[in-house]
């Protein structure tokens, strides 16, 4: 499993979603604006918009809170205006690391970063070292519990997927970005329902770890993800179930 998804898995599991709510709408709310101001206030016409707002109703973020956040991006209130960034660098094990930021100060931002990385046994690269060892994929994750896995296979290759992987507890339909949302919606009419729907980035290759650097590994994870800068990060690290279990 790759580095993003095993990381959606571990953070399940630790309940980190749940605690770090606040930060969360923090983000979301700066992704509603930047997409609004990008594309539009109009959902219909905007598709960046329109997965930003399931997911900031998947959150349970409330109404108010996310037509005031399109609003400031549209220009309809005053608010920041934020820029987009990705930073590149090497985690414990010579690991892949993107992260995708959004930012009203980069100088900020760029130094909180790399502070993270080198504190965790990281380093931050130059612009394009380890991108190309990712590729942009639509991911559909469908709790595999009571799941007819043929039956979601069939409607997902149907509709154009690329692939289906079966995880421990949830089966990943994967898309090309630009068949993301027709996938979606075929497999919604065929009655599965996606309990984390996103465009991510896929590495092409995993560095297995384990023992201090797993542990380094997923304490960098957490460190990049607790800035509130930071809006996704994604590595290629592979770490074994059982390894996971000492840090889970």
């Amino acid at each position: 499993m790759s580095g993003h998804s095993k990381w959606s898995t571990i953070k399940r599991k630790k309940g980190a979603a749940d605690a770090k709510r606040g930060k969360i709408f923090t983000k979301l709310i700066r992704e509603l604006s930047t997409a609004a101001r990008i594309g539009g206030a109009d959902i219909d016409s905007n598709p960046r918009l329109r997965l930003v707002v399931d997911k900031a109703k998947g959150a349970n973020m409330p109404k108010d809170n996310i037509e005031r956040a399109i609003a400031k991006g549209a220009g309809n209130l005053e608010g920041e205006q934020y820029e987009e960034g990705v930073y590149e660098g090497y985690g414990p094990g010579g690991v892949a690391i993107l992260c995708e930021t959004l930012s009203d100060n980069k100088n900020r931002t760029v130094g909180e970063v790399r502070h993270a990385l080198t504190k965790n046994g990281g380093s931050l690269g130059q612009s394009g070292c380890v991108a190309y060892l990712f590729d942009k994929k639509g991911m559909l994750s469908v709790g595999s519990e009571a799941l007819d896995v043929d039956a979601l296979m069939e409607a997902a290759l149907e509709a154009g997927a690329e692939d289906v992987v079966e995880g421990e507890d949830v089966v990943d339909v994967v898309t090309a970005p630009g068949d993301f949302e027709s996938v979606r919606d075929a497999l919604g009419s065929a009655g599965f329902e996606a309990a984390n729907a996103e465009i991510t980035m896929q590495p092409s290759t995993t560095v297995k770890l384990q023992g201090k650097e797993a542990e380094s590994m997923l304490r960098l994870m957490d460190a990049l993800e607790d800035l509130d800068d930071v809006q996704n990060v994604y590595a290629n690290f592979e770490i074994s179930d059982e390894e996971m279990a000492k840090y889970a």
